[in-house]
């Protein structure tokens, strides 16, 4: 197939949902113990509730919407300490849009930015590295987010800037990890995934071999999966192919994006520039060993956690916000106590409602109207 429509075609979507609720009808459960498949993915939690993929499912198999969001597990403490550099004299800060409405703990970006800090929205880290040429009497930061998709780009930006000899550039590093992330969650004790959909950006730059711990020491299945209706459904018949044959392996369904070693570019940029945190803190899951990196010292005089003092406290979610037990896969968005109510896209209280990437966001935008009006939502 060539074409965006190809991988739409109602048709094909229907033979693929056919076959599904033959093989899940053939695996063997528990009562009242559905197929638990977890798309790992952002970006797969939204096409999901765009295109009513979850609705068209038979009953037995449950999609766990995953913490594959890197605005929503952005901590409420890292959110404090990049307004606190937005609030120095003479400086740009400069950061994905997605970001602006991410609540700290007094306030967001998007607030700070009112208060008359400046603060630019980006499409790129290239775009603020212009930023610094462009105004060399100011310090300029990128808020550098996002998982290994993201990386290669900012540590680019950071040769580039390094090759250019700019002084005035600097990076304050939130990038995150995903292996180790997966790793944490399937050591929980009360882990009852059966099988995952993998990321197919991060694969794309990680490649497959880095997942295979899932299936050799966890025993699941994962299978890399594009982002259209037809390649969702494609994985996750995959998924449940291997768990009715009893096995587990790692699987690349995106094969037309994803190389099965990565894009070694990608990787030799990040590695030189990038070297993992020992501890970094996730929003609503917790604090997980080597699952955010930071700058290496030989690019030191870029590191905006180097060059300005920070609170850089840990501070605690609201009691009423949920969203750890949204990400974990143990709580539906619209059980959340505050969904729809307190907790909308126009206000939200927890990271999740923010990103359209996140569950929660996206539940409120695509999920089923009944389901929003019962939680007391507006949608």
């Amino acid at each position: 197939m060539q074409y965006v429509d190809e991988f739409r075609d109602p048709a094909l979507a229907k033979s693929l949902l056919k076959q599904i609720a033959r093989v899940a009808a053939q695996i063997s459960r528990p009562a009242n113990r559905p197929l638990q498949i977890m798309e790992v993915c952002g970006g797969h939690t939204h096409a999901i509730f765009r295109y009513g993929i979850e609705q068209l499912l038979p009953p037995n198999i449950e999609l766990v919407h995953g913490p594959g969001c890197p605005v929503c597990v952005l901590p409420m403490g890292r959110v404090d300490d990049c307004i606190a550099i937005a609030e120095q004299p003479d400086l740009i800060l400069a950061t994905f849009g997605d970001a602006m409405r991410v609540p700290g703990s007094k306030k967001s970006l998007l607030q700070a930015k009112a208060e008359g800090c400046d603060i630019r929205i980006v499409y790129s880290p290239m775009d603020a590295l212009e930023l610094a040429r462009q105004n060399p009497l100011k310090r300029v930061v990128f808020f550098g987010l996002g998982f290994e998709t993201t990386m290669p780009s900012t540590a680019l930006t950071l040769l580039q800037a390094e090759q250019e000899g700019l002084s005035n550039f600097y990076l304050f590093s939130n990038h995150i990890t995903i292996i180790p992330t997966l790793r944490a969650m399937l050591e929980e004790p009360d882990m009852s995934i059966d099988g995952f959909l993998g990321p197919g950006h991060v694969s794309m730059v990680i490649g497959e071999a880095p997942y295979d711990f899932i299936a050799s020491e966890f025993n699941r299945p994962l299978v890399i999966s594009g982002f259209e209706p037809l390649d969702m459904l494609q994985s996750l018949l995959m998924v449940l192919q291997q768990i009715s044959r009893g096995e587990a392996r790692i699987e690349n369904q995106y094969r037309r994006i994803v190389n099965s070693a990565g894009n070694d570019p990608a990787q030799r940029a990040v590695e030189a520039v990038f070297e993992l945190r020992e501890h970094f803190e996730w929003r609503g899951l917790g604090s997980i060993d080597h699952s955010g990196v930071r700058i290496r010292e030989r690019f030191a005089r870029f590191d905006a956690e180097r060059e300005f003092a920070l609170p850089n406290q840990s501070i605690v979610d609201p009691a009423e916000c949920q969203c750890g037990e949204v990400l974990k896969g143990q709580l539906k968005p619209v059980n959340c106590r505050l969904f729809g109510k307190t907790c909308t896209p126009d206000k939200p209280m927890g990271a999740l409602m923010v990103s359209s990437e996140g569950a929660c966001a996206a539940y409120f935008k695509y999920g089923a109207p009944q389901l929003i009006a019962t939680a007391g939502g507006e949608g």
